[in-house]
């Protein structure tokens, strides 16, 4: 029984991991302004590709990832009576000199010239992100274990952490992703709700969503300028998890999310001199607090 225990946090953790490989590419993609597209090349001007029309494979770029062409060493040219000092060569008006020009190269055969980029700036896979994801799979198979909401969480986890980098990057949370999430959230729970060994109940998981997200609608009409619509829709999917599990891990993981919010904002105050209008993405601390409950929760049952 403890080997088959260490194995499912094992295969959590690599499904994390691997998970997590996929998460920088969409969340370079999504994280535009509202009403800007999705972005559809890398820093450096290369088009993405791949399965999904480009939004399934790592942050690593096919074009940036091709080595330079080497450029062999231009020759000096003999001094010349009248050449600039130090130069080595004739200052001609309207001509730049060789030394300035940009590195050149020649393409197989065919002799045309194409500029060689020495240091590409491609979007990069930090492993802060697998490992992020890693650990929070591995943390909610120890503490739910072989019951089948085990495998809900492990399908959202991932989506989760694309939400709270897009947030971190752009402060918004797209619908796009959402609104899906808490779609996925009460369908899969309904479905786990009907396997024997269950850990929750998907009625209070529905409720929860309502209740979670009417608290948020209520906070964000109070004051528009301290909560961004996007949280409104984001606390539907995780009241929805949290609901899951009883009345108290709502309350838990809803405080949970504040509380580091404002942790994380009285530190932006020490060390940063922000002010109280500085605007900080709620979405992370929103998530970790979720998490949070999701673990004490998990442990109770």
């Amino acid at each position: 029984m403890e080997y088959a225990y260490v194995t499912l946090i094992a295969a959590a953790a690599l499904w994390g991991a691997a998970a997590g490989v996929l998460v920088p590419r969409p969340a370079y993609r999504m994280s535009v302004e509202p009403e800007e597209a999705w972005r559809d090349a890398c820093p450096a001007g290369h088009p993405i590709t791949g399965p999904a029309q480009g939004w399934l494979g790592t942050a690593r770029c096919a074009g940036c990832a091709v080595p330079p062409v080497p450029v062999p060493p231009v020759p000096p040219a003999p001094v010349a009576a009248g050449a600039a000092p130090g130069t080595g060569a004739l200052e001609v008006p309207g001509e730049r000199r060789a030394a300035d020009r940009p590195a050149m190269a020649e393409r197989g055969g065919a002799g045309e010239p194409v500029a060689v980029v020495r240091e590409p700036a491609p979007y990069r896979l930090s492993p802060v992100v697998p490992a992020a994801t890693a650990l929070a799979c591995a943390a909610l198979a120890a503490a739910v274990g072989p019951r089948p909401e085990l495998a809900v969480w492990l399908l959202l986890a991932p989506v989760a952490v694309l939400l709270a980098l897009v947030d971190r990057n752009v402060h918004r949370l797209p619908d796009r992703l959402t609104l899906p999430l808490a779609a996925a959230a009460a369908v899969l729970l309904g479905g786990a709700a009907l396997l024997p060994g269950a850990g929750g109940a998907w009625p209070a998981a529905l409720l929860g969503g309502l209740v979670l997200g009417a608290a948020y609608l209520v906070l964000f009409l109070v004051n528009p300028n301290g909560m961004g619509f996007g949280d409104v829709k984001l606390a539907l999917s995780l009241g929805v998890a949290l609901g899951w599990y009883g009345w108290e891990v709502l309350f838990v993981g809803a405080f949970a999310g504040f509380l580091l919010g404002a942790f994380y904002g009285l530190g932006l105050v020490l060390l940063r001199g922000a002010g109280r209008g500085t605007a900080i993405p709620f979405g992370p601390f929103m998530i970790s607090g979720t998490l949070i409950g999701l673990l004490l929760g998990a442990l109770s049952v």
